[in-house]
Parts: C-alpha cells; structure tokens; sequence
C-alpha cells in the first residue's frame, strides 16, 4: 500500500492491531474496497444494458425487415391482377416506411455509440487511475511497469539510449518516524512535485515504493541523465518545510540518486538492480549524492 491511500493505511493498521492475518480473500477485499470500489461492478452492468439493447434493436431491424420483404414479394405476385396505380402507392408506402424505420435505427444506433464512447472513456479514466499512486499524483509500479517495457521496445528497436533514474529521501524513516505520518506524507508529495517539475514532458516519473521515486529518461545517454538527477537533488535540498500547527523548522530534505543505461540484450531487473548500487552507494558514501553505473563499476574495480 505504501501509504498512498489513508484509509487502506489505517485499515491495514487496524488488522495488524488485531492480529488478523492477510488471507487471500481479505486482501481481496481490501482492493474491492479500496482501489477498484463499486465503479468495475456498475461499468459491467452498464455494457451488459448496452449490449442487450443493441441486441433489442438488431433482432427489431431484422423482423422489420423480413416482414417489408414479404410485403413486397406478396406486392409482386398480385402485379399482374391489380390496378398499377394501386399497386405503385403500396410500394411506395413500404418504401417511406422502410426510410422511416432506418432513421429511427440510425438515430438509436447513434445514441448507443454515444453511451460506448462514454463507457470507454470512463474505463480509461479508471485505467489511469489504477496506475497513479494517490499520495503523490505520479506513476504506480503498475503504471511504472507497462511504460518501463515500452521504454525497452523502442530502445531495443531503435538504438536511441534509455537511462532510469532512482531516488530515495534520504533518513526518511527516523524524519517519518519523529513528525507522524502526515507530515511525513507532505515531504513526499513535495519531494513528488519537484521530482516531476524538473523532468521533461516526455520524462516518466513514478512512484517506485515507499519513499522511493523512479524515472525513465527515454533517448536519453547517462551522462545527460546524471546532469537531469543533479538538478533534481539540489532542487530537493533547496525547499525547506515548517510544521504549520507550530511553525517548527523541520529543517532540510535531502535526496540519493542511482542512474544506469539500459544495455542491449539484458533485462529490466538487470538494469534496475544496478542503479539500486549505485543508490545505495550513494547513500553508503555521505547521502545527497548521484551516483551513476560507472562510478559503481570503478569502485568495484578498486575494491
């Protein structure tokens, strides 16, 4: 949960008060409840009604049309015992009534299409929605997972480089730990816009877990990614925040920062686990720091 919804937080907490353990089906629960709600449940009743009434109109066009098709055969086997005239307004009258039912298809048809794109586009608000993580307004591991394979694809398929960038607010915990979890939630949402402020539009900022943020810097070497983290980490070590109930000087926040570049033909989890290192290393050798793949490997070499 990570937090990024207050109520799942102090569900979760209550349960773990309680020392109630996480079956399968209380963890299904708690997602029913908290991040899909009833909105899944009502989206598949209203397709179902759809579906039905574009079903109702196709069957009554069917029958409508049968029916004028005998109307009209019938009209052709009495054409040589009946007055012409007659039989030429009958036709006609078939011919307006058949104009008459396919407007009032068309403009049913119409109105159902209306009610899909409606549909549609509110199970892609429900998409996205699923992929953001509520605290922050950034990526989730969902989202972050689908656009990180994508970033492969076209790396992979057109040579350009892809350089992922790994953040961690330096001495969260004990700062979490002193202030409570609210306060601690603000840090993180302002880490999260200066995070996303100093990105390109094109840049993929996310919420990677905890205090942790990730992003995928696409056509990007990891020399210009590393100059992008640097900006990024004195912007964070330029806000200061005060407690507003006290106006207590929570003093300043700082960032560590992990880069590599993909290299073809190896995994995700290959990639990601070297700009870990060099997080960590980050954080093991003074934290506010970036650090990049090279500098990890030469300190492999010299040790």
């Amino acid at each position: 949960a990570a937090r990024s919804d207050s109520n799942l937080s102090k569900t979760i907490d209550v349960l773990i008060g309680n020392r109630k353990p996480f079956t399968e089906q209380t963890n299904r629960d708690l997602v029913r409840l908290f991040i899909l709600g009833d909105q899944q449940a009502a989206m598949s009743e209203k397709v179902r009604e759809l579906v039905h009434g574009a079903r109702n109109l196709l069957a009554g066009a069917i029958d409508d049309q049968s029916a004028q098709i005998s109307k009209l055969e019938h009209v052709a086997t009495q054409a040589s015992q009946h007055d012409p005239k007659s039989l030429l307004a009958v036709l006609l009258d078939e011919l307006l009534n058949a104009n008459t039912r396919a407007a009032k298809l068309e403009a049913s048809f119409s109105k159902t299409c209306q009610e899909l794109d409606q549909v549609k586009e509110t199970l892609a608000r429900a998409d996205q929605s699923a992929k953001t993580d509520a605290l922050t307004g950034l990526a989730n591991r969902r989202g972050l997972d689908e656009r990180l394979k994508a970033s492969q694809m076209r790396a992979m398929e057109s040579g350009k480089p892809l350089t992922i960038l790994l953040l961690d607010i330096d001495h969260f915990k004990r700062f979490n730990d002193k202030y409570g979890h609210q306060v601690g939630d603000q840090v993180l949402r302002l880490v999260a816009s200066v995070f996303k402020e100093h990105l390109r539009e094109e840049d993929f900022p996310a919420r990677y877990g905890g205090e942790e943020m990730f992003a995928i810097l696409e056509d990007t070497s990891l020399g210009v990614g590393k100059t992008t983290a640097e900006r990024i980490r004195c912007k964070i070590a330029e806000r200061k925040m005060h407690k507003r109930s006290t106006g207590e000087d929570l003093g300043l926040i700082t960032a560590s920062i992990g880069l590599a570049e993909f290299r073809a033909g190896e995994t995700l989890g290959e990639m990601v686990e070297r700009a870990d290192r060099a997080l960590y290393q980050a954080k093991r050798t003074g934290r506010n720091r970036t650090v990049t793949e090279l500098e990890l490997d030469a300190d492999i070499a010299a040790a």
